[in-house]
C-alpha cells in the first residue's frame, strides 16, 4: 500500500460527492490514517466514520488561524504525527467582475487562499521537526485560464494566489524535507457542479475537452495520492493539471 503507516490531514473533506472525501477514501485504502477537517463538525465526524474506526473527523474553519491550530493539535494528539497535508477546502461564487463586493472578495480569498496559509502554518513546524512531509494544495484551471465555469474573477485570483504561495513554500521548506505541490482540476463532477450544467452547457464544454467528458472526484484523488506517496519523492513546486486536456499549455 502506498501510504502504509502514514497520517494525513485533508481539509474540506466532508461533502459526500466531493474531492476531499474521495481522497480520504483513497488514502484510507492505501493504508493511511486520516483526519477529515471541515467547517461542519457533524459531517466531518460522519465522513471519518465512513472510513472506519482508525480515522477522525474534526471541525475546522480554515479561515480562522486558531481553529487550524486546534485541529492540528488534536490530530497530533490522536495520531502522534502528520505526514501529509491536503489543503483541499475551498468555495466559489459565480459573479462578474463589476459585481464583486468587498465582502465577496474577502470571503473567497479567506477560504481559498488564507486558509492554506493558516493550515500550513499550523502543520509545517511539526513536519519541519521531523524533516519530512508532503503538502498538496488545491488550485484550479480557473487560475490558469483566467476564469472558470462557476467561479468569478475573485475565485480565479485566489486560486492563482495558491499557485504562487505553494511554490514559495516548496522553495522555503524543501531543505527541511517538506515537498509542496499543486493540483489544478478542470471541470469535475462534484456537488458544486451537480444540477448546474444544462445539456447545452455540457455539450459546449465537452467540445473543448479532448477526453470528451467531465472528470471525477476519484481521478483527482488519484493525483493527490501520487503527491502524498513516495512515488513523487523528487517532486516539489509542481503544478499537476487534471482537466482532460481542457487546457494544454
Amino acid at each position: 500500500m502506498l501510504l502504509s503507516g502514514k497520517t494525513a490531514i485533508i481539509s474540506g473533506a466532508a461533502s459526500p460527492r466531493g474531492i476531499g472525501l474521495a481522497t480520504a477514501r483513497r488514502f484510507a485504502a492505501e493504508g493511511a490514517r486520516v483526519a477529515i477537517l471541515d467547517i461542519d463538525a457533524s459531517a466531518a465526524a460522519d465522513g471519518a466514520a465512513s472510513l472506519g474506526t482508525s480515522h477522525i473527523g474534526l471541525r475546522c474553519d480554515v479561515a480562522d488561524k486558531s481553529s487550524c491550530e486546534h485541529a492540528v493539535a488534536r490530530t497530533i494528539e490522536s495520531f502522534g504525527s502528520i505526514d501529509i497535508l491536503i489543503n483541499n477546502a475551498g468555495i466559489t461564487q459565480p459573479v462578474k467582475f463589476l459585481d464583486i463586493s468587498p465582502a465577496d472578495w474577502d470571503r473567497i480569498q479567506d477560504v481559498n487562499l488564507k486558509g492554506i496559509l493558516f493550515l500550513s502554518q499550523a502543520v509545517i513546524p511539526h513536519m519541519r521537526a521531523r524533516k519530512s512531509g508532503s503538502i498538496a494544495c488545491m488550485s484550479s484551471v480557473s487560475a490558469q485560464r483566467g476564469g472558470g465555469i462557476f467561479g468569478g474573477p475573485h475565485y480565479s485570483a485566489a486560486k492563482a494566489g495558491v499557485l504562487g504561495l505553494a511554490k514559495a513554500m516548496a522553495r522555503e521548506f524543501g531543505p527541511d524535507g517538506i515537498r509542496v505541490n499543486c493540483v489544478t482540476p478542470g471541470l469535475i463532477g462534484t456537488d458544486i457542479t451537480a444540477g448546474k450544467l444544462t445539456d447545452e452547457m455540457r455539450a459546449k464544454i465537452l467540445e473543448g475537452i479532448p477526453l470528451n467528458r467531465l472528470g471525477t472526484a476519484d481521478e483527482v484523488a488519484g493525483i493527490y495520492t501520487f503527491l502524498a506517496s513516495d512515488l513523487s519523492a523528487y517532486v516539489t513546486g509542481a503544478v499537476i493539471d487534471v482537466n482532460g486536456g481542457m487546457l494544454i499549455h
